[in-house]
């Protein structure tokens, strides 16, 4: 399992275009609104230099990375809460990512009509902002309805969770995106999650600017001040870039050009890097001579649960882990000379897992 992003913006950003690049996908890119009406769905793998490493020791048949799902969501509009562009059916579609990545246009070009007829990338934020907000107060309003008729029966529960909603519902009010929160008690997670908040998401600002700006400009600039403001993560790519990164074959051949552009990283690098960060997320691997794997899985996960993520049959029979750290593995040349030196250790179903963790799993069904 990696993480699923929904790729989201006013239309005419870069959306498509910057997915298809980021996932090699197929979406249709076309210069006018709502080209994109299902959500289109594309795997990405995460360019992870220590799976190869590995890979180099083992020698497998095959190398597989973990990866990115990113969902490129239609193009919102304003009144996109209240129907408009059919905006009701898009929202829906970002309560099922994990992390929202918000494309913002910072480039200009005569050929691309803006959907608001001048580039403006502080109204653009706001544009997605209020429409998140007016979407959750209506899922909060319906909700409170239903609380308050269950509530008249002297229950408890649903009186607590008429005090959380109006809680929420004073803060989109004010017009505060409930991921601007510091933090939520146990009970207020619960229903957000249950309730999927659309501005509870935590947010990656992209700032998409032209290929002579890849290093920012004026635009890029504003998206940065107020992901500053709001403390969200934002990376500024070029799809246009990105989109000639991804037709390279080799790893080689990207980092080459890359190079030559003075790019340390590809767009799509850094937003994985960033949605790990913000979501906890690690990576554990399994090394042998079929296959060199990656994994993701969240910090904190037990080793019984990562078993978990290769299989249930190995989570239901666990016995026991053999665990040798990535360091100690490549310093050691491999797994053999690593149980010689003592540095494979076996490890109980609650062992906490670590990122780089080469694990091989015992187990019996």
């Amino acid at each position: 399992m990696g993480f699923r992003c929904g790729i989201v913006g006013l239309p005419n950003v870069g959306k498509s275009t910057t997915f298809n690049a980021l996932s090699r996908g197929n979406a249709e890119s076309s210069n006018f609104p709502f080209c994109t009406i299902e959500p289109n769905v594309g795997i990405a793998y995460v360019n992870d230099k220590r799976l190869y490493e590995l890979a180099k020791l083992v020698n497998p048949k095959k190398i597989t990375p973990a990866v990115v799902e990113f969902v490129d969501i239609a193009g919102l509009v304003k009144g996109a809460s209240t129907g408009a562009g059919l905006g009701n059916k898009f929202l829906s579609h970002i309560r099922d990512v994990q992390v929202i990545v918000h494309i913002v246009r910072c480039f200009e070009d005569e050929d691309i009509v803006h959907q608001e007829g001048k580039i403006d990338p502080k109204s653009d934020i706001e544009i997605v902002d209020t429409e998140l907000m007016l979407a959750d107060l209506q899922t909060i309003e319906n909700r409170m309805n239903k609380s308050a008729k269950l509530a008249k029966s002297g229950d408890k529960h649903y009186k607590a969770e008429i005090e959380i909603l109006e809680k929420f519902k004073q803060k989109l009010e004010k017009g505060e995106p409930l991921r601007l929160t510091n933090s939520f008690k146990d009970e207020e997670k619960l229903l957000i999650k249950e309730l999927r908040l659309l501005s509870a998401k935590p947010v990656i600002y992209a700032a998409n600017v032209s290929e002579n700006e890849i290093g920012g400009g004026r635009y890029s600039q504003i998206v940065e001040d107020a992901a500053k403001r709001e403390n969200s993560p934002v990376i500024i790519l070029s799809s246009k870039i990105e989109e000639e990164i991804s037709r390279l074959e080799t790893q080689d051949e990207k980092n080459e050009f890359m190079e030559m552009l003075g790019l340390k990283e590809s767009g799509l690098d850094k937003l994985v890097k960033t949605g790990y960060d913000m979501l906890g997320l690690i990576t554990f691997f399994t090394a042998g001579e079929k296959e060199v794997r990656g994994w993701t899985i969240t910090k904190k996960t037990t080793a019984k649960e990562a078993a978990g993520a290769i299989h249930s049959d190995i989570e239901r029979g666990f016995i026991r882990a053999e665990i040798t750290s990535y360091d100690d593995f490549i310093s050691c040349g491999g797994e053999k000379t690593a149980k010689e030196k003592g540095l494979v250790r076996l490890e109980g179903k609650d062992y906490i897992m670590q990122d780089g963790d080469v694990v091989y799993f015992r187990f019996n069904v």
